[in-house]
């Protein structure tokens, strides 16, 4: 008999009784190969054949089992002809569907095409909304029934469904396949949760206990599947959080003036990487600020990390509220956080000791007032210190019962910051006298740090800095004037210029440069401090132009100094008379030298210079001590004498206003500038002390030492102790600036890599990742483009990856990776701006922008490769084995991080897909596990974009990684081909 179609060949089947065995030989026969079973819709026409009448026919329903079985026909398309049913009074035909949905519910697979595999997503999708209607019309049904009177037989039906939901649900890989179901067909999803709204009213009224706890699992795991890849388990058993601790003493000790936004988003990286518990990150971070400021040293460095404790931290927890789900949870949080800080009695009272005051209650308030906590939480926290400080050791009652406390010196500094900068803005040709009077006060005492400190830890030094720059530029010039007039100009011109110098010298003079913005006349302080004033890393030309001025001004300076009794000030220049200063102070040390002038007209110059306007001081030992430098040993007693001479004040009866508050910063500003002149000419000046050490962080490294050796023992020091300190940060800050990223960087992973001990490298590993934010760039350009390939592609060096080293160096490359990347494209902080950029190598040549051209990394990987396309496997030999996210994105591959990342993963793949395994194989292994374990939901354009699409298939091959979740976190499920690479990796598993 000629079959015509699929619909008769079953029916002949029925008519002739056949065995399920036979009849798939004789369809064979009637169809010739070409078509496949799935494309003749071979399940549909079954199941429409087998469920015509009230009950399913056996017969065929046999043929359809064995079809399934011998893999006749695909999983997919089964289920799509199964959710096509919608008939669900037939209780006997319901109950063979799920029968059939039995055999292989828990077990799904596809071998096919990544459609295929998509294919199977979406019919598993169908086949759940199916099974919850299903679910929902038994259970109305039973109800039905139920309220009639009638015996309860359709709970066997409802448990049936249950079972089969269970079932489904409770592979972790069909949950994988319908969260990428979800991603594709939305509104598919959509129809899922409604239907699971609607049977959970139904099955509320359900007198069944067991059936109602059963439906409510289903539910939640249902709504579970979207965030499946969210599920990170909190670090148990540990208390100790030395990378949050190291962060916070960073920033407090050399960022003073940074912005809030960036620490927030950098300490929430290290939270989620490291995973912390809030209450436990909150009081990390108050007990790096009480160690930054019990071990700060006495004067500006103890104000400033007063004003990071309560000015900035309390704003950083603000912002750091903002990530957390619900403000009421934060506040118990930091509730919790003040509750295990009062435990540590003795830290607290050596801060009350330091500060001297009740620390723990000015913390308490201030954190009240910016909502971290309620009311009742602080007078509970401050009634259990207050019993605790009973017992503290008792300071000496006379002894700092009239010093003020900075705590609230600097709460109250900070509504005045705001004060002076309105009084600034006024018109300053008013009321002079006026402004003399408010900077006046600012100079005396404290006050001035005070201000600066508040200023810097809420954001506001960089107007306060413009401010003082309109004020000094104002002042430079002098048309009819009184000489009283002159003074209080020369006074507010001296004072601004004194505090500009102070301001760039305690927080970096980024503060005070403007944006350059073109066609604007840029202030003289600007251009001074850019051109003339020594600063840390900065040579100076003593014969550069700037030094240079017009010859005639020089000339009648000169005359000024020698030959009047005092600096005259009636429409004087101020900004000529210190440009010219420096060739008018050449002028008299060759006078010197060739002795027309003797050592008593020096003195009456150097009074002069001094005696009215600090700043012209200033200026002159500037140049000075760019001239030094270029003198031979023999020549430079004069200068230095020079310097001297200007250093001390003037006792005289003669000066202007606050001349000795304008003394003290002069004194501190040039030792300064002359500090590294000072030790290379083994000079030694004294300046007016202020009983303080005003260069506390300065020098740190000991003489005669190799930087390495400097290096180790300090990171043992660290690693022992288990924490930074500030003074380790400046050492390493400095060894950094020494040594340059890569000496850096690859001594100290050497370290790393000597740690034997499991706890150690994990300790180690958090140090060091605190330690590299002090250039966290281009650290990482250098630990992920130069350090890694160069241990991953020489086998001499693989026993060095072994574990626990192995596995913590991992861990630190995907930490660098993830926190370069995430903030690249932010600004770097200004502490990092200061360094000098080395150019590693030229990234460009390095690692090439297109493929034909293979990478200098690439090549030396191929060259122990018989096959170049070992990568992919024959099915994917279309997509090239380098396409990946990030092209598809189209991520800028110019820039550095992106070409290194994209070459540390096309070397990963190259491993993967090598034929030789060893210790780099499993390295690769654990730095895939650490990027999963690191990983945020739905975070597309993470590092893992840079991945070949070809590298997953690589990856389930290796028996740690091949679980579903591991493949959905490593794609990129935001494409469509990220999608298909994901179906297809899970349907294989």
């Amino acid at each position: 008999m000629k079959v015509v179609n699929l619909k008769q060949a079953i029916l002949q089947a029925w008519k002739e009784r056949w065995s399920d065995y036979q009849w798939a030989i004789n369809m064979k026969k009637f169809f010739p190969k070409g078509a496949t079973w799935d494309i003749l819709n071979l399940a549909e026409a079954l199941l429409e054949q087998a469920m015509i009448g009230p009950s399913p026919n056996p017969l065929i329903l046999s043929y359809l089992k064995y079809a399934i079985s011998s893999q006749m026909v695909s999983y997919s398309s089964v289920l799509t002809a199964i959710s096509k049913f919608d008939d669900f009074s037939r209780d006997l035909c319901v109950q063979a569907l799920l029968d059939i949905m039995d055999m292989f519910c828990d077990r799904l697979s596809c071998h096919g095409k990544a459609e295929e595999c998509i294919g199977l997503c979406r019919a598993l999708l169908s086949a759940l909304h199916w099974l919850l209607r299903c679910t929902a019309a038994s259970a109305e049904r039973l109800q039905e029934r139920l309220e009639a009177g009638a015996p309860a037989a359709g709970e066997k039906q409802l448990a049936m469904c249950l079972q089969r939901l269970e079932k489904t649900l409770g592979s972790t890989k069909n949950r994988a396949l319908l969260h990428i179901a979800k991603l594709e067909e939305a509104s598919s999803w959509t129809a899922i949760e409604h239907s699971l709204l609607k049977l959970g009213e139904i099955l509320a009224n359900l007198s069944n206990a067991q059936l109602r706890s059963q439906a409510e699992q289903c539910g939640t795991l249902i709504r579970s599947i979207p965030t499946m890849l969210s599920v990170h388990s909190e670090q148990p058993n540990k208390t100790g959080f030395p990378t949050v601790h190291a962060l916070v003493l960073l920033e407090g000790t050399m960022n003073l003036t940074g912005e809030t936004q960036p620490l927030v988003e950098q300490l929430m990286m290290v939270k989620r990487m490291q995973h912390i518990p809030t209450p436990l990150f909150v009081l990390e971070i108050w007990k790096a600020c009480l160690v930054g400021l019990i071990e700060s040293p006495e004067g500006t460095e103890e104000l400033k990390w007063t004003a990071f404790t309560f000015l900035k931290i309390p704003q950083v927890l603000v912002k750091l509220k903002k990530y957390s789900h619900g403000d009421k949870d934060f506040t118990e949080d930091v509730n919790c956080a003040f509750e295990f800080l009062l435990k540590l009695t003795p830290l607290l009272d050596k801060a009350d000791q330091r500060c001297n005051c009740d620390f723990t209650d000015f913390l308490l308030q201030e954190s009240r007032k910016q909502g971290l906590l309620s009311e009742a939480s602080v007078n509970s926290l401050m009634a259990k210190r207050a019993a605790d400080r009973e017992h503290a050791p008792q300071q000496k009652s006379g002894e700092n019962a009239n010093i003020q406390p900075n705590p609230g010196l600097i709460l109250r500094a900070e509504p005045t910051v705001t004060n002076i900068l309105k009084t600034m803005d006024a018109d300053h040709s008013k009321s002079p006298e006026g402004l003399l009077g408010v900077l006046g006060h600012m100079l005396s005492g404290k006050s001035l740090d005070l201000l600066l400190a508040a200023a810097a830890a809420t954001g506001k030094l960089k107007s306060f800095a413009r401010k003082f720059i309109n004020l000094n530029e104002f002042t430079t010039h002098g048309s009819e004037e009184s000489t009283k007039s002159a003074s209080v100009r020369a006074l507010l011109f001296d004072i601004s210029f004194l505090m500009l110098c102070h301001v760039a010298q305690t927080y970096g003079s980024e503060v005070i440069l403007s944006e350059s913005s073109t066609g604007a006349e840029v202030p003289f302080f600007e251009t001074w401090i850019q051109t003339c004033m020594p600063e840390e890393g900065k040579i100076l030309n003593p014969d550069h132009p700037c030094f240079r001025p017009d010859s005639t001004k020089v000339e009648s300076l000169v005359a000024l100094l020698n030959n009047s009794s005092e600096m005259k000030l009636v429409q004087m220049n101020w900004h000529e008379a210190c440009l010219s200063i420096s060739a008018a102070i050449l002028e008299i040390l060759n006078a010197w030298e060739n002795g027309v002038l003797a050592f008593e007209s020096i003195q009456k110059i150097t009074d002069n210079i001094k005696g009215k306007v600090c700043s012209l001081a200033v200026c002159a030992v500037a140049w000075l001590v760019a001239h030094v430098r270029m003198l031979g040993l023999d020549e430079r007693e004069k200068s230095l004498q020079m310097i001297r001479q200007l250093a001390g004040p003037l006792y005289s009866e003669n000066t202007l206003q606050f001349y000795n508050e304008r003394v003290v910063i002069m004194s501190s500003i040039l030792e300064h500038m002359c500090a590294d002149v000072l030790q290379q000419t083994a000079t030694q000046i004294k300046f007016p002390s202020t009983g303080m050490d005003t260069m506390p962080y300065w020098n740190l490294l000991p003489p005669k030492r190799p930087i390495k050796e400097v290096l180790t023992d300090r990171f043992a020091k660290v690693l022992e102790k288990g924490w930074v300190d500030s003074r380790s940060i400046h050492i390493f800050d400095t060894l950094l600036h020494m040594g340059g990223v890569y000496w850096f960087c690859n001594n100290l992973i050497k370290e790393l890599l000597k740690e034997t001990r499991k706890e150690h490298t994990l300790r180690a590993v958090e140090l060091l990742y605190s330690i590299f934010y002090l250039d966290m760039q281009q650290v990482t350009l250098v630990l992920l483009g130069h350090i890694l390939p160069g241990l991953l592609t020489d086998s001499s060096k693989w026993h060095s990856l072994m574990d626990p080293p192995g596995t913590a160096l991992a861990k630190l490359a995907v930490w660098c990776a993830l926190s370069s990347y995430s903030s690249h494209k932010g600004q770097a902080s200004s502490h990092q701006k200061k360094r000098h950029r080395e150019d590693i190598e030229d990234y460009i040549s390095l690692f090439p922008l297109d493929d034909m051209q293979p990478s200098k990394l690439m090549r030396l990987l191929s060259s122990n490769e018989e096959d170049a396309n070992i990568l992919s496997s024959p099915a994917d030999r279309s997509m090239s084995s380098s396409l990946s996210a990030s092209q598809l994105h189209t991520v800028n591959m110019r820039d550095p991080l992106n070409r290194v990342l994209a070459n540390l993963f096309l070397l990963i793949s190259s491993i993967l897909g090598s034929r030789t395994a060893g210790p780099h194989t499993q390295f690769v292994q654990w730095f895939m596990e650490e990027c999963v374990a690191c990983l945020e939901q739905g975070s597309r354009g993470s590092i893992l974009q840079f991945m070949p699409f070809t590298t997953v298939s690589e990856l389930v091959k290796v028996s740690a990684m091949s679980s579903p979740k591991v493949v959905l976190a490593i794609t990129d499920l935001s494409l469509p081909l990220g999608r298909q690479v994901a179906a297809k990796a899970i349907a294989a598993l």
